[in-house]
C-alpha cells in the first residue's frame, strides 16, 4: 500500500487509511457471489498528519458534509470487476476530493475603471441616446 500523493508538497501517508474490500453488487453472474472486488477507503483528516493545522482546518470546514459522524472520509470503488483497478480508482477519488477540498478562492481586489473607460461609457451612452432621439423624431 502507497501513501496518495496529493500535490508535489502534500501526500496522505498510507498508515492513515483503512481499506476493506467488499463483496459488489449488480450484474456479474457468479463472480460476483464470489470476490469481493469493491474497495472502500476510509480516511480521517481530522487525525492527519499530512497537513498543516490551517490546511486541516480548511479540510474539514469543506469536507463537513462528506464525513461521517465518526469523523471518516470514506471512498468507495465499484467501477470494474477486478480489485486492483478499483482500489487505484478508490486512491485517485480521494485524491481529487482532497485536491479540491483545499483549493481558496481568490481573495477580491477592489478596482475602479479609469478615466477613459468611464468616458468611454458616457460617450457609448450618448451615442445611444443620439439614435433613440433620431428614432423619436418624425419631424411633425
Amino acid at each position: 500500500m502507497a501513501d496518495i500523493r496529493i500535490t508535489h508538497i502534500i501526500a496522505i501517508p498510507a498508515s492513515e487509511l483503512r481499506v476493506s474490500f467488499v463483496r459488489s453488487g449488480g450484474p456479474g453472474g457468479q463472480n460476483v457471489n464470489k470476490v469481493a472486488s469493491k474497495v472502500q477507503v476510509r480516511w480521517t483528516p481530522a487525525a492527519s498528519a499530512a497537513f498543516s493545522d490551517a490546511d486541516r482546518a480548511w479540510l474539514l470546514k469543506k469536507l463537513a458534509s462528506k464525513l461521517t459522524s465518526d469523523g471518516d472520509l470514506i471512498v468507495v470503488s465499484n467501477l470494474t470487476r477486478d480489485q486492483g483497478r478499483n482500489r487505484v480508482d478508490a486512491d485517485a477519488k480521494l485524491a481529487a476530493i482532497v485536491v479540491a477540498a483545499l483549493v481558496r478562492p481568490k481573495k477580491r481586489r477592489s478596482t475602479k475603471p479609469s478615466r477613459a473607460a468611464r468616458e468611454r461609457r458616457v460617450d457609448e451612452k450618448k451615442a445611444r441616446g443620439q439614435v433613440k432621439k433620431a428614432r423619436k423624431d418624425t419631424g411633425d
